[in-house]
């Protein structure tokens, strides 16, 4: 089974161009994100697909018709937070009380449970393990945050690249990692994300198979900014402008495409459909201690 996920978030809230400053106008920003969630359905809909959507607290509490519009097209409704904060850049405490919110805010909009949670700029790291037993804790039983390689500021290089159960000192969790294939000795983010844009469409689509023809589901994952037609300029570094803007008007078009390959369903189907094993003792990795407030978000 193949997974697609969309990550439910405003424009001016994409970690890259993050900084104290733009935090503090957050409110004062063109809100675009209800537009680019209707685009989305009607997308899904003409291809009869259901995805899973994960949405930001903060975006939630300020549109929370456009919430309900999700589940009530079938779609699974799972967590981003609340604040759209890198954990690397939480303690302990205040992860606790952002995923808290963010859970509580999403199953009385809808009336259902949350079952996933995927952390801004997927930032469970190592460093981080500690936020996975406050998941399980705060009744998340997926997680879908850890990358197999370096990217930004996430990734654990070396832990295990497909869906598996983690054992913490909380409990069972299951990991649904987005894919990742092995190209040049190295593992790439193809599917979703700026490599999704970047690279020529026929190689995607043969990296994509091949993973598929080695027996793992895809799991797929975009944000609804990427379908803004009419996406505003953003101010930032160079590279951040060229990884977030390129082939921006390829996103949609090329995800149409892969519904003619692939049949996708949200994640909750896939772990409904799981029994719930740890992985191997090679693949775990050792809870860390809670790191000093990272400052290098901009």
């Amino acid at each position: 089974m193949h997974c697609l996920t969309f990550g439910v978030e405003e424009h001016f809230q994409v970690s890259r161009f993050d900084s104290p400053m733009r935090r503090r106008h957050w409110g004062s920003f063109e809100s675009r994100v209800a537009g680019n969630i209707d685009r989305l359905l009607e997308l899904l809909d003409q291809h009869h697909t259901r995805a899973t959507f994960f949405v930001l607290g903060w975006v939630a509490e300020r549109r929370p018709e456009m919430v309900k519009t999700i589940a009530a097209c079938g779609h699974e409704i799972a967590s981003h937070g609340y604040n759209h904060e890198l954990v690397t850049a939480q303690t302990p405490t205040l992860f606790r009380e952002d995923v808290r919110k963010a859970k509580v805010l999403l199953e009385d909009l809808t009336g259902r449970p949350v079952q996933g949670y995927r952390a801004p700029g997927f930032t469970i790291t190592t460093e981080t393990s500690w936020a996975l037993p406050i998941l399980v804790e705060e009744g998340h039983t997926y997680d879908s945050s850890i990358l197999p390689m370096r990217q930004g500021h996430g990734g654990i290089p070396g832990s295990s690249p497909w869906r598996h159960v983690r054992e913490t000192s909380a409990g069972l969790i299951w990991e649904v990692p987005p894919t990742t294939v092995r190209l040049a000795g190295m593992r790439w983010l193809v599917a979703g994300g700026p490599y999704f844009r970047l690279l020529p469409f026929s190689l995607i689509r043969a990296l994509l198979d091949g993973d598929n023809r080695n027996g793992h589901g895809l799991v797929m994952y975009f944000h609804a900014w990427e379908f803004d037609r009419n996406h505003p300029r953003m101010e930032g570094p160079f590279l951040s402008q060229l990884l977030h803007f390129l082939n921006f008007h390829q996103t949609e078009k090329r995800l149409s495409a892969l519904f003619n390959q692939f049949t996708f369903a949200p994640i909750q189907d896939l772990i409904d459909q799981s029994s719930m094993t740890p992985m191997d003792d090679s693949l775990r990795f050792a809870p860390a201690a809670a790191p000093a407030i990272a400052t290098d978000l901009v």
